[in-house]
């Protein structure tokens, strides 16, 4: 098989190499011979860097967003201490006393029914997913109650345990479980649903017992819809929150946004959006015990006033 000479140089030229010498042209009797200087001339070598294939190919490396932070040293404190490896406790206290007799339950649908405040455990989770199953864990645990303080007083105590690797899961699962007891009553905002479920699948992957199962369990969700749907265009506890309690938060970053939060601190990032996420949590446990009380009064008024909720 035959080559073109003029074929050739050039796939010399593609592959960075030195073109061959061109064959010289034909002589003919009734021309002088001539000589293409262009042809014999040496070009200069090229050398084909990896950025020039990417730019030829039009492929653009691409790069972790987590990895696109400004040059200098990156902030990566977190509140409250380390108590075991990769398991964080955050402590703090609200000035917010318990109620001096037993709330009734009526306004959940448990008529003649009550429960000792100071039996109460209001608790949430922060995870890396809404969707649930086995590929999703809790990576924070907030918990409130109301305590006495030998400092502060008596008020609301709220507990936060916030793992920064992922072998610290166990513990701060064991740990939660230390903060509960026969006589608590677990209390959430669609915990029933989500929550509970998903702290039991992970309490099952790590081989421990489930501490949670046992428990009586306040799900306030569901009378809060009762009486609100309707009301105000969503019953999120946002909505509740600014709604029926008055608070309406500062800067707070929305639920969505903590998995990508809590997963740009573990590969190296800063910490201030992980630490908004602590201060989100810290507030749902705090309103949880808020629209309990809320919610209890809200029924009383009702029934004085001779109103039925025959809503599902």
């Amino acid at each position: 098989m035959s080559i073109n000479p003029d074929k050739l140089r050039a796939l010399r030229r593609q592959a960075g190499g030195k073109p061959a010498a061109p064959a010289p042209p034909a002589v003919t009797a009734a021309a002088p011979r001539a000589v293409d200087a262009a042809a014999v001339a040496t070009p200069t070598p090229r050398h084909t860097s990896i950025e020039s294939l990417r730019r030829l190919l039009g492929v653009r490396e691409r790069k972790p967003a987590y990895l696109n932070y400004p040059a200098g040293p990156i902030d990566r404190a977190l509140p409250g201490e380390e108590i075991a490896p990769g398991l964080r406790l955050i402590q703090s206290h609200v000035a917010f006393p318990a109620p001096t007799t037993t709330l009734a339950l009526d306004f959940a649908k448990r008529h003649g029914e009550a429960v000792d405040p100071r039996h109460l455990l209001f608790f949430d989770t922060e995870t890396t997913g809404l969707a649930g199953g086995t590929g999703t864990r809790a990576f924070q645990i907030g918990a409130a109650d109301w305590h006495h303080d030998p400092v502060h007083g008596d008020g609301l105590r709220i507990r936060q345990l916030l793992i920064t690797t992922l072998a610290a899961e166990p513990l701060m699962l064991q740990t939660f479980t230390d903060w509960l007891g026969p006589d608590t009553v677990l209390s959430s905002y669609n915990g029933r649903c989500y929550d509970a479920p998903l702290l039991k699948t992970r309490y099952r992957l790590a081989r421990m017992g489930d501490p949670i199962t046992g428990l009586d369990h306040v799900d306030l969700l569901f009378p809060t819809r009762r009486r609100y749907r309707g009301v105000w265009e969503n019953c999120r506890l946002a909505t509740i929150e600014r709604e029926l309690l008055g608070i309406v938060r500062e800067d707070d970053l929305p639920g969505s946004e903590a998995p990508a939060a809590w997963l740009s601190y573990l590969r190296g990032g800063p910490s201030s959006l992980l630490r908004r996420v602590c201060a989100h949590n810290h507030q749902d446990v705090v309103t949880l015990a808020r629209l309990i009380l809320r919610l209890v009064d809200a029924e009383a008024e009702a029934e004085a006033a001779g109103e039925v909720f025959t809503a599902s």
